[in-house]
């Protein structure tokens, strides 16, 4: 399974996604970090994602080639992140037919009602948990 991370600024959420994904599939998923700058890059190369690119163009590239794309609500809106996400990076992570888990965040201008108001560590544990079901081995999953 291709899984696309996508995350910018500083990259954490991204990074923390990395590092939770790389733990608990190990080699049994293909990590690719898209970067809206070199620091998000960077810090999901760091926590083990297996690939990276960076910046508008790579990230069009390389969502349609993904199974899955993670990463912050604001991957999916025009202009968040301060600017980073542009139109064309949002168009074509949200035209693309890849199963998506986003990640709310307040900061990106989007508040999505009845989301329940949980830390970063207990989202990204829903998210890898999700792609656990995403996943079409009939391998039973094993949480470290």
């Amino acid at each position: 399974m291709r899984i696309a991370i996508v995350d910018g600024q500083g990259g954490g959420i991204g990074r923390a996604l990395v590092e939770r994904l790389r733990a608990v599939y190990q080699d049994r998923v293909e990590l690719v970090a898209l970067g809206t700058n070199a620091l998000a890059t960077s810090a999901m190369l760091k926590a083990g994602a297996g690939e990276g690119a960076t910046g508008e163009n790579a990230i069009r590239f390389s969502v349609p080639r993904a199974d899955v794309i993670l990463g912050p609500i604001g991957i999916v809106v025009a202009n968040a992140m301060l600017g980073e996400l542009s139109p064309e990076i949002a168009r074509a992570i949200g035209e693309c037919t890849a199963q998506k888990f986003l990640i709310p965040v307040n900061r990106c201008s989007v508040h999505v009602a009845g989301v329940e108001n949980r830390t970063l560590p207990q989202y990204v544990e829903e998210a890898v948990l999700w792609v656990g079901t995403q996943m079409r081995s009939a391998e039973p999953l094993r949480i470290l």
